[in-house]
């Protein structure tokens, strides 16, 4: 076993507090990465509030440095750099698995944190630590030309906006439209522009223009004002819904072109209601996407690495991550906070 230093949930709600935990010692295709950075996503938040497992170490979005490696590992050697996503485990049997679609692994994937080891049972805890130990299927080669903070969100927020992006064909020639311009919103801009796509932001606030366009909008239309959104009616090949809060989505199905598809990102508290007419008319799609497998999860670290995409964030001290953790309930960060893991490891 390895002991290891993390920050974690003793209850439903509870503050994190430092905690110190045992990761499991190595198996033969396993790699122990000192954790440099770790994301902080929503998810996180919902995982403290609602989870029925504690102590809970969050965190599912990681990038770190190759320490040791097991007997049978062949592709990672100590000094990589590497980094981690929301899944460390999978069937591998079933189809999604063969294709390497293992976030729709037949009999559910085993997550980052919080999820059930597949070989001895234990709970997993996830990245708020010093270190991890994953086995090489699902870790991941970090390109050097990505700063290794800023490149953390890209295993949550990243592969999340990526996917739906190359599914639904964002290309030169076709419209694509985001909603939402938080830790999701602002990379599927930049990954949308970068593909070639017109792209466009949705947003509430005019004051967000600006920025929106730095980060890769064409145009951007302020949902606020009045007639804006019926002013896009049949414009856009592909919208990206990654708002987590009530809105309509009627609206968003109006403004898609014939056979436009409408990506579902974002996880509402309360179910949709949708006019039936909304898809019929103009034959539209309404889908849903959420993280990626391995293959898909390469192919984006690839693309991020040729077009240097990587989050905006701010880096935090581990010791303020509880501060981190308010502020993103209260939506007050831009746009993705990143505990620099190196900091309490310095001391």
């Amino acid at each position: 076993m390895r002991n290891t230093l993390g920050w974690a949930a003793h209850h439903q709600g509870a503050p994190l507090q430092p905690w110190n935990f045992q990761r499991r010692g190595l198996r033969d295709d396993d790699v122990a990465v000192r954790i440099d950075y770790s994301g902080i996503c929503s998810s996180d938040l919902s995982a403290i509030a609602h989870s029925d497992d504690f102590p809970l170490v969050p965190g599912h979005e990681m990038t770190g440095t190759v320490t040791e490696a097991g007997s049978a590992v062949t592709t990672f050697a100590p000094g990589d750099s590497v980094a981690i996503g929301n899944i460390v485990d999978s069937c591998g049997t079933c189809p999604a698995c063969r294709d390497g679609r293992e976030n729709w692994c037949a009999q559910f994937p085993t997550l980052t944190y919080g999820g059930r080891d597949r070989h001895d049972h234990s709970l997993t805890q996830g990245g708020f630590a010093g270190e991890y130990v994953v086995s090489q299927r699902f870790l991941h080669h970090l390109p050097g030309t990505l700063d290794p903070a800023a490149a953390a969100p890209l295993m949550c927020a990243g592969i999340t906006t990526y996917v739906p992006l190359r599914r639904w064909g964002a290309a030169p020639g076709k419209t694509v439209g985001v909603v939402g311009m938080g830790g999701l919103g602002h990379i599927a801009l930049k990954l949308s522009h970068a593909m070639g796509a017109t792209t466009v932001q949705f947003t509430r606030s005019a004051d967000k223009a600006a920025e929106a366009r730095t980060l890769g909008a064409d145009d951007v239309v302020v949902t606020s004002e009045p007639g804006a959104l019926a002013d896009q009616t049949g414009r856009f090949d592909i919208i990206l819904d990654t708002v987590s809060g009530p809105h309509e989505l009627d609206p968003y199905l109006q403004a898609l072109a014939v056979d436009g598809t409408l990506v579902v990102l974002g996880i509402p508290e309360e179910n949709f209601t949708v006019n039936p007419l909304s898809l019929i008319v103009g034959a539209k799609s309404l889908a849903g996407a959420g993280s990626g497998g391995t293959r898909e999860t390469r192919d984006m670290l690839d693309f991020c690495a040729r077009h240097q995409i990587t989050a905006e964030i701010e880096t935090v001290h581990p010791d303020r991550v509880n501060e981190a953790l308010d502020r993103l309930r209260r939506n007050d960060v831009r746009y993705r906070f990143v505990l620099d893991m190196n900091a309490s490891q310095a001391g």
